[in-house]
């Protein structure tokens, strides 16, 4: 093992892109030769001052430049270059991971707009797992998933059970994300032209995916513990929605929980109206509140969505749906005819990492993470109203006079922060205005969230007479 250490001083961007560099700088000037194995990354981000994950990404972006080879069990190795003296041909994507370009936001700028996993070093992990299936399952890879074993299914009831909600294995179905779950349970129970239901404020991604697939995007009102039920209740009399799309044990980005009268009196006004439910349960599988689930209450109607996007790793795509009793067939043949089928490498290394304790270990140190990150957030802002949880990885923030959310907006970024405002979250044009807009503190190191607490800080102690905006 080479002695090689890299010096970050020199360079600019993002430290895990100065460390590539650096191990190609020294893969060119010598320093790394053929054959020389880097040091282990636990060992060089605590030599060097850095998290695991910067070093992860460090190495995975070496790896994508084709400067070194990963072996399982033995560690990174440099490969040898070709003829010409480079390396195997780079593809577009390797090009843009280069400059450094593809996954960073304009300009250097911090993304406080996204909510994924927080790296916490579970790359070197996944990395296994995946070199694991490929090698154990060469024929699967190379094929299409056309049945799912009952391991898969048996991950999901492991991934979706808590406060005695444990669905039966033959109702899980594997997804692609939580994403998918969604828009296959809707797109398998309605018809376009049905009306599906969502709060005031909410994920609209999904509101906006089910628009293209025909269906009518309704609202109704929300209030601290989330769905009013009043206002669920008018709704439901006057539209007749046939679905409605919650998330009562985290709700985004208002992050209100639903108590136990709450979640009983949506139940049985659904069950009135015949409503089915989804129970979106994302962003409640970091905090587990404890309070029974909707599909306790509502088991023979509520769909249970949850997924890996963000207590393990957002890009491994790895999600479960808990359909009612003699849906789950539905729900997969509606997934399979709106994705093409699922990929065996995902659903088996979701599974194994799953079944193996592994996810949840991750799931327990990316909530840690996320927690120590909130008490940065809370020592930057102090003084200020913000709605925030530990272990959810955004705060919602009240905006001071004379603010509005899409002047903030415009603000943050040119002060080098990217945030979300209020409209981003609204299913349809409310006339409420909140004058609010969405953290997220996820994405980048707890240096990167404290600097960049510190420039949303001065906007808000500054207010509007610091920002020229556009003319």
């Amino acid at each position: 093992m080479t002695n090689w250490l890299p010096n970050l001083s020199e360079g600019t961007g993002p430290l895990y892109l100065r460390l590539a560099d650096s191990i190609e700088a020294a893969i060119d000037g010598g320093s790394l030769a053929p054959g020389d194995k880097l040091p282990p990354q636990r060992n060089l981000a605590f030599d060097i001052g850095v998290t695991l994950g910067t070093v992860s990404r460090a190495y995975a972006l070496v790896h994508e430049r084709g400067l070194v080879a990963g072996e399982v069990g033995r560690g990174t190795y440099v490969r040898e270059r070709g003829n010409g003296g480079e390396p195997s041909p780079a593809s577009p994507l390797n090009h843009e991971l280069r400059s450094g370009r593809s996954l960073d936001p304009p300009d250097g700028k911090l993304r406080f707009d996204s909510t994924g996993a927080a790296d916490v070093g579970q790359a070197d992990l996944i990395e296994r797992v995946l070199a694991q299936v490929v090698a154990e399952h060469p024929a699967e890879i190379t094929n299409y998933a056309r049945n799912a074993p009952a391991h898969w299914q048996e991950a999901g009831v492991r991934w979706l059970s808590r406060q005695g909600f444990s669905p039966e294995a033959e109702d899980v179905v594997f997804t692609q994300g939580a994403h998918s779950a969604i828009m296959a349970v809707v797109t398998a129970v309605t018809s376009p032209g049905d009306k599906v239901l969502f709060e005031s404020l909410t994920y609209t991604h999904i509101a906006r995916a089910l628009g293209l697939t025909g269906r009518r995007v309704i609202a109704s009102e929300i209030d601290e513990e989330g769905l009013v039920p009043e206002d669920f209740e008018r709704v439901c009399q006057q539209q007749h929605p046939a679905i409605a799309f919650l998330m009562p044990s985290a709700h985004n980005p208002s992050l209100a929980v639903m108590s136990l009268g709450r979640r009983r009196a949506i139940a049985e006004i659904a069950r009135r109206h015949n409503v089915m439910l989804i129970e979106d349960d994302i962003y409640g599988v970091l905090t587990r509140p404890d309070i029974p689930m909707l599909a306790t209450l509502a088991p023979e109607r509520t769909f249970v969505v949850s997924g890996f996007a963000k207590a393990v790793a957002a890009g491994l795509r790895g999600g479960w749906v808990a359909c009612p009793p003699n849906m789950s067939t539905r729900v997969r043949v509606a997934q399979k005819m709106l994705t093409g089928g699922l990929a065996f490498l995902l659903a088996e290394s979701s599974a194994r990492l799953v079944l193996s304790g592994e996810a949840e270990a991750i799931r327990r140190d990316v909530a840690a993470e996320l927690s120590a990150r909130h008490a940065i957030v809370l020592e930057s802002l102090a003084g200020h109203s913000l709605r925030s949880t530990p272990q959810i990885p955004f705060f919602w923030l009240d905006l001071p006079e004379p603010w509005l959310s899409g002047t903030f907006k415009a603000a943050a970024f040119e002060a080098g922060v990217l945030i979300d405002d209020e409209d981003e979250f609204k299913a349809g044009r409310p006339d409420r205005v909140l004058h609010k807009v969405r953290v997220g503190f996820s994405n980048h190191r707890r240096e990167d969230v404290r600097r960049g607490m510190a420039l949303l800080r001065s906007l808000l102690d500054g207010g509007l007479s610091g920002y020229e905006g556009g003319i």
